[in-house]
């Protein structure tokens, strides 16, 4: 006889997931699917994973149940339902039926009370039951033929399993939380009575009647604790038991009505249409329209494409189509899933010669080679390589550990990366990771220079889906549906947190092999995607790659600093600092904390009495730096903290901290340039943050002055000149924005002329600084609100201002009304070069939120274009450096600029030829302009 298999999932706890997973995702209506999204992929792969012949998914059904009457505060503290999640119940309830499960809601009864029920008739009736869920509550369920399985953790529970997490067995767990409470549901236990009070409590007395019974001889306040919830302790036990004996019959006559139902691929092609997931879409209109094959179906990559072919295809012409998007990530095909699944993993550590011999023979012959490395330190300048990770086929990969400090055999690391070193430095063996930027770093340190770098995961990621996550445990999860280990599962975290060199090499293998593996299994679902639009195949094969290699030198490069000058400095901000502090401490009648915003409110508001401008979400007066500018335009003190709170954060961001990471050997400090931070396209440096010096206070000028060049050189400033409102003129087409720009005309002075109608020499500065603050504010989406504000004008003078702006520009405010509609439509907008640049706020139910992105849609074409752009002038001028075989070098890039370091015999030929490199990487419609600086330090050239 046959042993039946039944699999329960709990819908309520899966929806929650997915909807948290994902809960900006929208189709073209602006419909939210996060929820849905996730849901499709859970429930496929618990089918594809927990394998039944008869399945059934329990959600919660509207209304109160029983344990509402029992007791008021059941569940009190929980949240309402988010609004996006509540509109897609109907539909999820819809998908999950076609999708060939029985999905049951019985009124008046928990999810968790039909699942109970379910297992105890499948236990009864000699069936195995497995319930897929997060939820603690449904361990006391489990029995010698009832397992528990969390998809997302891949935790089973057993009886063994529930003994280990909790500390007793199944039988027990009512008992243990009925003791501990559950904060989810708002059920109280006994005060101070965590899980080790539970598990010592029911060792000694057995169960919680025997407890109750013997109450008086636990000692201390937890004892007292004890005694005074004796009274509450049954009821708390009723809430807590799932019930087994529920009466199902209206809703289900019986087990077998559960039967696991084949998928309803006309309904689902009406779903996956409406809610726009396109790869499900197009699979299923395969099925519908293909004819039935006997044949065997050959084995298929991630993508769908035969092994035998996927290299090839890899590497194949990109394909013409152009795809309109209507979702920031691309679905995962049910057959990329069940693939994901059915790979068999064969990780190797790779300790002896034979096992090494093997391997180089493998990367020497393989079209594509994913490579990792693990290290001592995410300092990639100072890092110890501990290993490297290969992989050249999904599922098979190995760990070569070279500098693990545990006593255990492994290969000496100069002879690995001597044998290697031909393999990393070919051009021709090509190799794919997940920020190969950092494992470069890492073999240049032993002076093996990586070569043959064709793809980057990171990036593939970040041209995608700027918006998203782009770490390895992430894309994993989004697009492979798998959950990796994670770092701190295999050296601890926080003070516990030990070295991967101190790590076991059988735990390390399955780690490092795993991320090789991951990378790959990563490109070849995410390579077919940019593919599939020639915009985003640009931007990363021609900007975002390249600039990859860039980034890297200009951060081995490094910018000197005079630490000097530096100690110099904090001399005489120090000395303002304790100035400012009497002044402080004079106006506001006493002495105080002036790093304390909650000593700041008590004498701003309190003492003196100004005015409240707004609150923080506590309701305590907010003394945030928007606050005190307001105020300090009517109140001195308010001025003097801001200029304090400057001072203070310059002196400990840069004055202090600069010469401490600079080279004790060079005197440079070396930033990371990181390249998929920013939705724009934009770069972010760190460790030091080079890009937000204040240039506009004397202070923040002065510590670009200890930046300097090295010996025998200058510094030398490359700027493109307004570059944003040029790219607006680009954009927008207007003819006047054109006029002014391709005339050579100072365009907010010829602005200021349109705006108030007056011959341009009659133009007054201030008039230029009026129509400058509207150039700028209105790219960056400015309203009249905020131009009143800046320009210290009424509300009604700014709208007429902005009015004639638009009435001489009409360009301008077409293109502005275009770009939110687009963006609304598609949930992003494009760059020039056809970057997507996602604005996940755009279709939201949110006012507030909303307004900003569509202010933000306004901008980001631009800023982005401008990111574009940079990148293409640095990877111009590196190439050109480098066929020139010149000495000079890029150091550093911060927004429209480069600085270089320019030997004194090649300054001529630079300034010579900079600014036609950097203004010819791409074609406007109005001339790109160049400004160049040379001095001894970097703010006397800039």
């Amino acid at each position: 006889m046959t042993k039946h298999r039944l699999l329960l999932v709990d819908g309520s706890s899966y929806l929650y997931r997915a909807f948290h997973a994902m809960p900006d995702l929208r189709n073209g209506a602006g419909e939210p699917t996060g929820a849905i999204y996730g849901m499709v992929n859970m429930m496929r792969r618990a089918r594809s994973e927990l394998k039944a012949d008869h399945i059934a998914c329990v959600f919660d059904a509207k209304g109160k149940t029983f344990r509402d009457e029992m007791y008021s505060e059941y569940k009190a503290h929980r949240s309402p339902m988010p609004e996006d999640l509540v509109k897609q119940i109907e539909p999820i309830h819809a998908i999950v039926k076609a999708l060939g499960w029985p999905v049951l809601m019985v009124s008046g009864v928990e999810a968790d009370d039909v699942i109970g029920t379910l297992a105890c008739q499948a236990t009864q009736a000699g069936w195995e039951t497995i319930i897929s869920t997060g939820d603690k509550d449904l361990a006391q369920l489990v029995n010698p033929s009832v397992t528990l399985i969390n998809t997302m953790t891949n935790e089973k529970l057993d009886i063994n399993g529930v003994i280990e997490k909790f500390g007793v067995p199944p039988e027990r767990i009512v008992d243990y939380l009925s003791i501990i409470g559950d904060a989810v549901d708002n059920v109280p236990g006994v005060p101070k009575a965590g899980p080790k009070t539970a598990n010592k409590w029911l060792a000694e007395f057995g169960d919680l009647d025997n407890l109750m019974s013997n109450a008086d001889q636990v000692k201390g306040v937890v004892g007292e604790n004890l005694r005074a919830s004796l009274e509450w302790l049954p009821q708390a036990r009723q809430l807590i038991t799932v019930k087994t004996d529920c009466d199902l019959s209206p809703h289900l006559p019986g087990l077998d009505d559960l039967h696991a139902m084949s998928e309803d691929a006309a309904l689902l092609r009406e779903l996956f249409e409406r809610y726009a997931f396109k790869t499900w879409l197009r699979d299923v209109e395969k099925q519908l329209t293909s004819p039935p094959n006997d044949a065997p179906a050959a084995t298929v990559d991630l993508a769908g494409t035969p092994i035998a072919n996927q290299v090839a295809d890899q590497f194949a012409s990109p394909k013409k189509s152009t795809v309109i998007a209507t979702s920031p990530t691309k679905d995962l095909s049910q057959d990329a899933k069940d693939f994901q699944g059915a790979i068999e993993k064969t990780y190797e550590c790779v300790v002896d010669e034979a096992s090494f011999e093997k391997w180089l023979k493998k990367i020497d012959s393989a079209e594509l080679t994913a490579v990792d490395t693990e290290t001592t330190s995410l300092d990639a300048l100072a890092a110890e390589l501990v290993g490297i990770s290969l992989s050249v086929k999904p599922g098979e990969a190995c760990y070569i550990p070279v500098a693990h400090r545990n006593g255990e055999v492994q290969l000496d690391r100069a002879t690995v990366l001597a044998r290697m070193k031909p393999w990393l430095e070919s051009k021709t063996h090509l190799k794919v990771g997940q920020n190969l930027k950092y494992d470069a770093h890492i073999f240049a340190n032993y002076g093996v220079t990586l070569n043959g770098v064709a793809f980057d995961t990171l990036l593939e990621s970040y041209v995608l889906e700027s918006h998203l996550p782009h770490n390895m445990d992430s894309l994993a999860e989004r697009h492979l549906g798998m959950k990796t280990i994670r770092y701190e599962e295999v050296c601890g975290k926080g003070v516990h947190q030990i070295g991967f060199d101190q790590v076991d090499l059988k735990i390390a293998t399955d780690y490092a092999a795993e991320d090789a593996d991951i990378t790959l299994r990563l490109h070849l679902e995410l390579w077919p995607q940019i593919q599939e639009n020639q915009g985003l195949l640009y931007v990363y094969e021609k900007i975002e790659m390249p600039a990859m290699r860039v980034l890297g030198i200009m951060e081995r490069n490094g910018i000197r600093i005079d630490s000097a000058l530096l100690a110099k400095q904090g001399q005489q901000v120090g000395k303002r600092l304790l100035e400012l502090e009497g002044e402080i401490h004079q106006l506001a009648g006493q002495p105080f904390n002036i790093q304390s915003p909650k000593q700041i409110a008590e004498i701003l508001f309190g003492q003196l009495e100004l005015p409240v401008i707004k609150k923080t979400p506590s309701g305590a007066p907010s003394t945030d730096e928007e606050v005190l500018q307001k105020l300090a335009e009517d109140y001195p003190l308010p001025a003097r903290i801001l200029d304090y709170r400057s001072l203070a954060k310059l002196m400990s961001t840069y004055i202090e901290k600069l010469p401490r990471m600079a080279d004790p050997k060079t005197g440079r400090v070396h930033t990371n340039f990181s390249q998929a931070t920013a939705v724009t396209g934009r770069l972010a440096s760190s460790d030091p943050n080079l890009q937000n010096i204040p240039v506009r206070t004397e202070e923040g000028r002065r510590i670009r002055e200890a930046f300097v060049p090295a010996d025998g050189c200058k510094l030398l400033s490359a700027d493109y000149s307004q570059i944003e409102l040029r790219i607006m003129a680009h954009i927008a087409e207007d003819e006047n924005l054109l006029t002014a720009f391709r005339d050579g005309k100072d365009v907010h002075q010829a602005t200021a002329a349109e705006i108030f109608g007056i011959p341009l020499d009659d133009v007054s500065s201030e008039q230029r600084r009026y129509a400058k603050v509207i150039n700028f504010g209105l790219i960056y989406g400015m309203s009249a609100f905020g131009l009143a504000g800046n320009l210290g004008i009424e509300r009604s003078a700014a709208q007429n201002y902005i009015a004639k702006y638009f009435d001489r520009y009409p360009g301008v405010a077409q293109y502005m009304e275009h770009t939110r509609l687009e963006a609304r439509e598609n949930g992003y907008v494009e760059t020039v070069f056809g970057r997507r640049l996602w604005l996940p706020e755009i279709k939201g139910s949110n006012g507030p939120r909303r307004q900003g992105a569509e202010r933000a849609a306004i901008n980001a074409p631009m800023q982005g274009t401008a990111a574009d752009l940079i990148k293409l002038a640095m990877i111009a001028v590196e190439d050109w450096l480098e066929k020139e075989q010149l000495k000079t070098k890029l150091l550093l890039q911060v927004h429209d600029e480069l600085v270089f370091d320019v030997p004194l015999d090649e300054i001529e030929l630079l300034q010579a030829k900079l600014p036609g490199l950097m203004c010819n990487v791409a074609e406007l419609k109005v001339p790109l302009v160049v400004s160049i600086g040379i001095g001894d330090n970097w703010e006397e050239a800039h």
